[in-house]
């Protein structure tokens, strides 16, 4: 029995499972996800992106993911806060209009009405007041950031998945921004690393 499914209820276990079903049925269509990693998506893909919920404070209002793609990490957090946080609203923004569609269909499916998706860029959507902000494989840490003044809420927190240049994104962003930072290690990659943060400011 892997991590997640001692955390989460057989419940929320079959709903990623279905949810994993459908990148495999969309995947040839959209390009969900890379078509190197098919064979391995539980842990890849619906794991890696489950970790960064345990990072998120009680009393989740509004959840933001930015650069939504398939919904990774946005819908599995949302299947995961349907258990633990049932008031809470995710908003997935997505400009591609057939990944978006996908969205809509996968929320549709699973029966997650909490989600909402915005097919706009993220630079022109309105600012989302997010409580909590994620990001996964979007965009260097300094764009984020300028992501995160727009869309935060003044109390927000910011989780961000890294990869192995994650040290290097820190102290690049760090001649622009202030903010208030811890680094948790992958539960499924070795050299990742989720980042959380919070009071951010400009320099």
């Amino acid at each position: 029995m892997s991590w997640l499914e001692e955390n989460v209820s057989r419940e929320t276990i079959d709903r990623l499972k279905a949810y994993e079903s459908l990148i495999l049925k969309w995947n040839p269509v959209i390009n969900v996800v890379a078509k190197s990693t098919l064979t391995d998506i539980w842990v890849r893909h619906i794991e890696d992106s489950a970790q960064i919920v345990d990072f998120a404070p009680d009393g989740i209002i509004h959840w933001v993911d930015l650069g939504s793609g398939g919904g990774l990490p946005g819908v599995v957090a949302a299947l995961i806060l349907a258990e633990r946080s049932p008031d809470a609203v995710i908003t997935l923004i997505e400009s591609d209009k057939r990944k978006a569609a996908f969205l809509r269909t996968a929320a549709l499916e699973l029966g997650c009405s909490s989600i909402s998706v915005v097919s706009d860029r993220i630079e022109s959507v309105k600012p989302q007041r997010a409580s909590i902000l994620s990001a996964r494989a979007l965009a260097k840490l300094d764009v984020l950031l300028s992501f995160a003044e727009k869309h935060l809420a003044a109390n927000g927190i910011a989780l961000f998945q890294k990869g192995m240049s994650f040290q290097s994104e820190i102290d690049e962003a760090r001649k622009r921004w202030v903010f208030d930072l811890e680094v948790f290690p992958s539960k499924t990659d070795p050299h990742a690393k989720t980042l959380k943060i919070s009071e951010l400011r400009r320099v």
